[in-house]
């Protein structure tokens, strides 16, 4: 073994480029870290100067990033609180249930309009970065409300289920939301899944992981094939030790997400086949953050799949949910007509649980 140098905090490398110099340095030092100082000292006043001007803007650079990431997580959640969701209901002269429960050492959160025997059921999963405020104007319809209960989840790392808290599996995150349909609640069938986004990937993988829980599916902007959404370079940015600990929590629990999803997708790969229940897909032709080769892919796999439908809507980008309400919103009942009908084929009964109203 070699003599032990003396560590030197790699702040020291700074100071002359601070101050502009440490004094006398013993010229015959060996140490590295003593050699960069005496290096830094020999430069020329203006090379010295113009690094240490270059270093003080990075610093304020910096410190004006951490204390806007800081500042933005205050603002930009993306979620409503429990008295906010229920005032935003009252003022509809409409009623909302908001329960917590744990799983898998985590407490999550859901809304639900009515749990009603004789009506069928429909689940709403958000993408990201997003919460189940995403879906209210969905909750509040009142012809999705007269014929069917009506459910949605803030996904974990999201909303009030651990806010910048992400669970990057999404086998786990499916397991975690099934109890909403199983345990939780003795849920009216059929039940249908509406996801957006990233909220797609965890519906598929409900349906087949959990394929007695789910009896129909309305996919909106789905991010299904892997490596076939647009990931944004600020992303590994915001990841590093440097900024992770001070962005938004929100845009934390998105970006791990995000950095992951072809991973998780990959590993879903083998279980497609699973899927036998009927599938709505709509996507805006525009769309540039989920690449609409998406639904050549739904094509290739979904190939047990009762029905699937692809609905490409013309001159829409990624935010089809509120911009292409007027259409999905009765896709969505016709849906709640096709899981019917499944539920009651793999049943051997003519008579589902939930039957669909229709005034």
């Amino acid at each position: 073994m070699g003599p032990d140098i003396p560590a030197i905090s790699p702040v020291l490398l700074f100071i002359p480029l601070l101050s502009g110099g440490l004094g006398q340095i013993n010229t015959t030092t060996t140490c590295p870290s003593l050699l960069i100082i005496q290096f830094c000292m020999v430069m020329p006043v203006s090379i010295r100067r113009t690094l240490r001007r270059l270093f003080r803007s990075l610093l304020l650079m910096y410190v004006l990033a951490i204390g806007f990431g800081l500042l933005a997580d205050q603002y930009f959640q993306f979620r409503q609180s429990d008295l906010e969701t229920t005032e935003y209901f009252v003022r509809k002269g409409q009623s909302i249930y908001i329960n917590y429960y744990q799983q898998a050492g985590r407490q999550l959160r859901y809304l639900y309009t009515s749990n009603e025997p004789g009506k069928p059921t429909i689940l709403f999963i958000h993408g990201a970065p997003s919460s189940s405020s995403y879906f209210r104007d969905y909750l509040s319809d009142t012809s999705l409300r007269r014929q069917a209960n009506l459910f949605a989840v803030d996904r974990p790392g999201y909303g009030y289920s651990g806010l910048g808290q992400p669970v990057a599996s999404i086998q786990q995150q499916a397991a975690m939301i099934a109890p909403i349909l199983d345990s939780l609640h003795r849920q009216q069938r059929p039940v249908v899944l509406v996801a957006a986004s990233y909220g797609t990937s965890v519906a598929a993988r409900l349906a087949m992981d959990y394929p007695h829980l789910v009896d129909g599916m309305v996919l909106l902007a789905p991010a299904l094939a892997p490596g076939e959404e647009k990931t944004y370079s600020i992303s590994y940015v915001l990841e590093s030790p440097l900024f992770s600990w001070a962005q938004p929590r929100m845009i934390h629990s998105a970006n791990v997400e995000k950095l992951s999803h072809t991973a998780e997708l990959q590993a879903m790969l083998p279980h497609w086949a699973r899927i036998r229940v009927p599938v709505y897909y709509f996507q805006g032709s525009n769309d540039d953050l989920i690449y609409t080769s998406n639904a050549r892919f739904a094509q290739q796999r979904l190939v047990n799949a009762q029905s699937l439908k692809i609905n490409m809507l013309p001159g829409l980008g990624h935010l089809i949910a509120f911009k292409a309400r007027p259409v999905i919103q009765p896709a969505i009942v016709q849906m709640l007509d096709d899981a019917q009908r499944f539920y009651a084929s793999r049943t051997g009964s003519d008579s589902p649980t939930g039957t669909v109203r229709r005034d």
